[in-house]
């Protein structure tokens, strides 16, 4: 199920590179996309009042269980970028997209999405099904 279209879930934010966030050829490391990914994911769900402590209390895990990232243009150090995350799908799984642009250029550097599933936090077992509380939290409630 797709979200609906009155409903606007999604967050932006900066984020400024680091010289550790580089690789030999000065470059920031591909790996570290996922970290950028997640960094926006975070400010996503707190947006909603479901970070990472009232997904524990809500007694569900979110495991990412597939990534996906294109990478369009190279980063560097010191560079100010821009990460958008966007709740696409919320029906038995969630699907987050992402997208990077520069600040200063509005560039894209980057896009891609996660996808994660409801994990019962006492007995691992995964939720075929939503669970409420990040309907009730992200307003997608019928």
């Amino acid at each position: 199920m797709k979200m609906k279209s009155n409903v606007n879930c999604h967050v932006t934010i900066e984020y400024t590179t680091s010289f550790h966030d580089t690789d030999a050829m000065g470059v920031v490391w591909h790996g570290n996309y996922l970290k950028f990914f997640e960094k926006a994911r975070e400010a996503l769900f707190q947006k909603y009042n479901y970070g990472y402590k009232q997904m524990m209390e809500s007694g569900f895990l979110w495991p990412v269980v597939d990534a996906r990232i294109k990478y369009t243009a190279s980063t560097v150090a010191e560079q100010t970028l821009q990460i958008t995350a966007e709740l696409e799908e919320y029906e038995h799984r969630i699907k987050i997209n992402y997208k990077i642009v520069d600040a200063k250029t509005g560039k894209k550097t980057t896009s891609g999405y996660t996808i994660q599933v409801a994990i019962s936090a006492t007995t691992q077992e995964m939720s075929f099904v939503t669970p409420h509380i990040l309907l009730e939290r992200f307003g997608l409630s019928e």
